[in-house]
């Protein structure tokens, strides 16, 4: 329903209604640019959301790929302290395996040089023994010449 109502003011009343009529226009002129920054302000807002959910979106993409990458970092470092405990391990076990082989050969070398000493020393004894002996056998058969030489010389002289 749309009423028109008409107000007599009597003389003057059309420059109020004229004023009236202008301040009317002028707070409608003013509620249009009012509207209209408020319209600009919720379009530039609407705007700058878009722009933060798409940085948002952004950030969260950097941050899984960071995330991944850092992951992969921990699984290769796991992987890299796994390997060294294994080449660790590994260059261990072949140095005490060294170590076993030289110790073994030092043995052998200790054992071998005992042998080689108490050979030297019964053949040192054995040549001891045997000079003993001949030399034994040569003093009775040093004796028994100059006895024979004596008997001779005795029997040629009793002749």
């Amino acid at each position: 329903m749309n009423r028109k109502i008409h107000v007599w003011f009597g003389k003057g009343s059309w420059k109020f209604l004229n004023e009236w009529k202008e301040n009317l226009l002028s707070l409608s002129d003013l509620l249009d640019n009012r509207k209209q920054r408020i319209l600009n302000t919720i379009r530039n807002s609407e705007e700058l959301r878009g722009g933060a959910i798409e940085q948002l979106e952004k950030a969260r993409t950097r941050l899984r790929k960071v995330e991944m990458e850092a992951d992969q970092f921990r699984v290769n470092g796991y992987s890299e302290i796994e390997r060294e405990r294994l080449n660790f391990i590994n260059s261990t076990s072949k140095t005490l395996k060294q170590l076993e082989n030289y110790k073994n050969e030092t043995i052998n070398f200790e054992q071998q040089r005992a042998i080689n000493q108490v050979r030297q020393l019964v053949f040192q004894q054995a040549l001891q023994g045997a000079l003993g002996t001949l030399s034994s056998c040569l003093n009775n058969e040093l004796h028994l010449r100059t006895i024979r030489a004596n008997i001779g010389m005795l029997g040629a002289i009793t002749d």
